[in-house]
């Protein structure tokens, strides 16, 4: 077996785990930064240094335990040896026995172990889920499907799944019982389809099921006024555009400049140019726009434990200390960001999170609060991953009367 796996590669997998465990990478970046340092590899050689990734840092706890070490060429051992059922002849392995990773594999673990998720996770996801919780850390160590948003103001989803056909990518439409996609796309396989002459068409952007179900929710009409104040690269504006038919106004805020830069490239893409990018220098840039949108989304910051999917090392990296400041600053953005609605307006408030004190309890903290007189709530989203399948979001549509 030693000779199926080119040690190069297989070393590039723990030096990418060590930039992430030890040195605090993001997952997503590592890969990135690891493609263009070798731009030789072939579509399976990067497969499987992703997947190789990103299954390690999603199962880190149990492969730990299985391994008997935390070091990255133990972790990355065991994966390998949970794979293949043997190990290559390295001496970089050579430390692991494995009849012993074959006898700990049998034992009955406690959820978390099996799960791989921190201690003090498990226990803030038992106080809040009870027993959901272990079904619910199940469904999150799934690998993320791909999901597109066919952009309706270029192409429709027929469209799309043509062409994609031609460049050999196979998407299918999504039916899904309790949700409304028009416009959603899942793909059969995993592919680069940023690389396809469709996605250079602004036929499609990539953006998960749950997340296409949030801009609907603010009723856009074309010619209106909208603010999307926490916009990060502008998936759901370009979303509130199409819907718009690219008629009326969008002010896409956020802290961040480089996101809206990319917001502004996907747009020209997209055939899109209702959107004016604004960076939120201090309070004052939300002062002066008070009373002035007839929709308001914010898509706060949070906690991100419902795309765990997409970035497993948020177990890894998230604090029970940074889920406060979260909560915190989502106290003060809609407090603050609430004003620039209209009278008779309505407001999204959204997260990927699927923690309750994010989302319903931050909701009703608002509307008993001074900030929240005069709102009501209109209806509330939920999308859970161990239920739905997807992404876990949230989202309450508020009315200012």
């Amino acid at each position: 077996m030693a000779l199926q796996l080119h040690f190069h590669l297989v070393q590039s997998i723990a030096t990418a785990l060590d930039e992430i465990f030890l040195n605090h990478r993001y997952a997503d970046k590592v890969i990135e930064y690891s493609f263009k340092k070798n731009s030789k590899w072939g579509a399976r050689d990067r497969r499987f240094f992703a997947e190789g990734v990103y299954e390690i840092v999603r199962h880190r706890r149990y492969l730990e335990f299985i391994a008997g070490t935390s070091e990255s060429w133990g972790l990355l051992g065991a994966y390998l040896y949970q794979m293949y059922g043997e190990l290559p002849q390295w001496k970089e392995v050579a430390g692991l026995r494995p009849e012993a990773m074959a006898q700990r594999a049998q034992e009955k673990l406690p959820t978390e172990i099996e799960n791989s998720f921190p201690d003090w996770l498990s226990s803030l996801g038992y106080d809040e889920f009870k027993d959901e919780w272990p079904a619910l850390m199940n469904a999150l160590n799934k690998p993320a499907e791909v999901f597109l948003r066919v952009n309706t103001l270029k192409a429709t989803p027929d469209k799309v799944i043509s062409e994609l056909a031609q460049e050999d990518v196979h998407a299918e439409k999504v039916l899904a019982d309790k949700f409304t996609l028009p416009s959603c796309l899942k793909l059969a396989k995993r592919k680069n389809v940023f690389a396809t002459k469709c996605f250079k068409k602004g036929y499609f952007e990539v953006q998960d099921a749950a997340s296409q179900l949030i801009a609907p929710l603010l009723e856009v009409q074309p010619g209106h006024r909208v603010v999307d104040a926490c916009a990060g690269a502008g998936g759901k504006s370009l979303h509130l555009a199409a819907a718009m038919k690219n008629k009326g106004k969008i002010i896409s805020m956020d802290i961040h400049e480089w996101k809206l830069k990319e917001l502004k490239t996907r747009a020209a893409r997209g055939g899109v140019d209702i959107i004016e990018t604004k960076v939120i220098e201090s309070n004052k840039t939300i002062k002066r726009l008070e009373g002035s949108f007839d929709r308001v989304l914010l898509d706060v910051p949070c906690s991100g434990l419902g795309v765990i999917r997409r970035n497993p090392d948020t177990k890894w990296k998230l604090t029970i200390e940074e889920i406060e400041r979260l909560q915190n600053l989502q106290k003060e953005i809609i407090s603050q960001y609430s004003k620039m609605c209209k009278s008779g307006g309505l407001m999204v408030y959204a997260t990927c999170s699927i923690l309750h004190r994010e989302n319903e309890e931050q909701v009703k903290w608002f509307l008993s609060s001074p900030a929240g007189e005069g709102w009501t709530l209109k209806n509330q989203l939920r999308v859970w991953p161990h239920k739905d399948q997807f992404d876990g979001f949230y989202a309450a549509v508020l009315l200012k009367s």
